[in-house]
Order: C-alpha cells, then structure tokens, then sequence
C-alpha cells in the first residue's frame, strides 16, 4: 500500500470515527431522575425491565447510557434471568439498583428465594425485594412483611417493595396503611381509570416509593404474532404497527404522572431501548393522545385492564384476570412458554371450558369468552 493510499485511508478513518463521535454526543440521552419515595434514592424515570431481556449486551448498554434501575424476579425465564442480569451488571453494580421479587406463599419460602436470587445475581443484596403478584389485603401475609424485615435487618436488602397486577387503588391504600413498605410496584397503563392514577398520587405523598409496571398495555402494538392477523404477514404487520409511535406514546402517558417514580420497560434489543430513551425527554403531546386512542380502539377487545369488576363474576370461578394476564404474556410479549407456565399454575378447576354464555360481561369491552377459550386452547 502506497504512503498517499494509506494516509488518506487514515485520515478518512479518522473522519468518520470524529463524525460518529459527534453524531453519538448529539444524540446521547437527556436523562431523567426522580426520587424513589422516601428511600431518597435518586433513580431514572425509565427503568429496565428484564423479564424480555435475552441479551445481557442490552441490559450493559442501558446501565453505560445511564439507566440505574433494573427489574428481574425469582421467576423468570425459569430462574435464568437473574443470572443473566448479574452477569450484565457485574461491572456496574454500585452504580444502580437491581430488583428481584418472590412468589413464595410463607416466611420460610420468601427467604429460601431470596437467598437463591442473591447467589444467582451474584450480589450480597437486592435494593428492594418484592413480595410478588399480591392481588387483595389478605394475600400480604405478616409473616411475609416479617420476613423482609428480617431481611433488611441481616442487611440482604435495602427497601421492602410489594407487587400488585390488580386492585391498584385497594392494594396501595392498604400497603400505606400497613406502613411496612417502602416501594410499590403497579400496573399502570393509559388504559385504566383515573381513580388509578388518583391512588398513586395518595401513595406518593405519603411516602411510598411509586413503580409502573405494564406501561405499553399489553405490547400489542409491537408483537401480534399470529392473532387475528386475517392473511397478513405478520412480520410486515409488526413493522407497521411499530412505526405508529404507540410504544412511546404509552411510555410518555405514564411518565407525565409525577407521582411515578419509574417506569419498567420490557426492551430486547438497542431499537427499543434507543427508543424509549426519548420519553425521558420528549413531552406528551396532543399527537401522542390521538395514537393512543386509535390504539385503544385496536386493542380493546383483547386487552384485560386489570380492574377487577370480573372478580367472583364467573359462576364457575375462572379467575379471568389472571387467564387473560397468561394470555398477554403470549399474544402481547411473545412470552408462550412463560404464559403457559402461569397458566398451569392456577389451580385446574378455574380453568376456564366452553360454557354457552358467558357470565361476565367486561365494562371495557374485552371479548372475554373469546379470550378466556384462547387461553384454554393454547395453554390447557
């Protein structure tokens, strides 16, 4: 190679390493913090969700743009995903905050997963440990809040949370009340009523750290994999409904609500991380609210809201949120081994059968017969 040749090739190397040097300061992210309740901890209003999350190279990207809080739980991708969050954040481990969360039912089960997660994430303690997927005052044992207690005590955790996909105005009020918690982890989406966003906000003031969970209602918009896709190719279907700005617009929606500290976001690849960065900056805007009501319109049959007004409706006692919750995991997430896994954990005689009529009748307009016979076919 000729001396010419081979500087211009350096200098054109060079070039372009300055101009994607720029390119990158120009677009790095406007971060966001806001403080966890009473923890004082000062977290990003876009926290990483990790349940999705297959590539531990997205997880270390996030925390290097940033991103210093990210969710995982005992029971993900069968226990796999909080090794993959650990390796993913080994380095950056002081830097942020990792969650993990339990299903176990007694004190002694609780603590028997929290040992397990921190061997498995690889770190002597979780900031804050969740008792996971609470749905009434009484599934929020003593002997569970005792448990965390214990556990901040031995100094394995920092802050005790608890998770709750339905009942969000009950279940905050009653972990205000019950005082214990220190972080509460809601479903939170533009789909639901505003007593929902009212409770969070009566949380907040007290105190109570606030995090949104189920933020892009169902990831419908993203996913749809071969439902009602009536011919289309759903590759090329994915793909439009991506561009329609419905992902952000929903991640935006939450984030305007002050009173949620942050919100967790499934993201698997640089894409949608790239994206959602934008709602830490980017305001809600009148042309964000008209793609959420088209989008609304698209998703209403399908998507459960977690309101609760089916609960002891069904005269069979199918629990019908938690079936169609099963059912999003599939159809929105792409998830069908996990919704199949949470569906076989509900006991079988609330499964639900092809009765004649159905007993409930959704007051958002979910077509839920329809859903509840879906779930039962692919899951049963």
């Amino acid at each position: 190679m000729s001396l010419k040749t081979s500087r211009r090739g350096f200098f054109g190397s060079a070039a372009a390493l300055a101009a994607g040097q720029a390119s990158a300061q120009t677009a790095a992210p406007k971060l966001e913090y806001r403080t966890l309740g009473k923890t004082g901890v000062k977290i990003t209003s876009l926290g990483f969700g990790c349940m999705l999350a297959s590539d531990p190279a997205v997880i270390e990207r996030a925390a290097e743009t940033g991103i210093n809080y990210f969710d995982t739980a005992r029971s993900y991708q069968n226990g796999q995903n909080e090794r993959m969050v650990g390796t993913a954040l080994k380095n950056w481990r002081k830097k942020v905050l990792i969650t993990s969360k339990s299903p176990g039912q007694t004190k002694e089960a609780a603590l028997r997963d929290l040992d397990t997660s921190l061997r498995e994430i690889g770190t002597d303690y979780l900031d804050v440990w969740f008792l996971h997927s609470k749905s009434t005052a009484t599934d929020v044992k003593d002997e569970l809040l005792d448990a965390q207690q214990q556990a901040k005590k031995a100094g394995k955790i920092r802050f005790a949370g608890v998770s709750f996909h339905f009942n969000m105005p009950e279940m905050l009020d009653h972990v205000v009340k019950r005082g214990m918690t220190d972080v509460a982890l809601a479903s939170y989406n533009f789909t639901m009523e505003p007593k929902v966003g009212e409770a969070i906000g009566r949380a907040r003031k007290s105190g109570l750290g606030v995090v949104a969970m189920k933020v892009m209602a169902g990831g419908y918009a993203r996913i749809q994999r071969g439902d009602r896709l009536y011919g289309q190719n759903p590759n090329e279907l994915t793909a439009r409904l991506k561009r329609d700005g419905a992902m952000l617009a929903s991640l935006k929606w939450t984030l305007r609500n002050k009173s949620v500290d942050t919100a967790i976001i499934g993201m698997t690849d640089f894409d949608e991380l790239d994206e959602n960065l934008r709602a830490m900056s980017e305001p809600f805007t009148g042309k964000d609210q008209g793609t959420l009501a088209a989008h609304m319109k698209r998703i209403s049959p399908m998507y459960c809201r977690m309101c609760g007004s089916c609960t002891g409706v069904c005269e069979k006692g199918v629990q019908v949120a938690d079936s169609l919750r099963c059912l999003t995991y599939a159809d929105g997430y792409g998830e069908f081994a996990m919704a199949r896994q949470r569906y076989q954990e509900l006991p079988a005689e609330m499964h639900c059968s092809d009765c004649a009529a159905c007993t409930v009748d959704c007051p958002n307009g979910v077509d839920v017969r329809g859903r509840l016979l879906r779930a039962h076919e692919l899951f049963a």
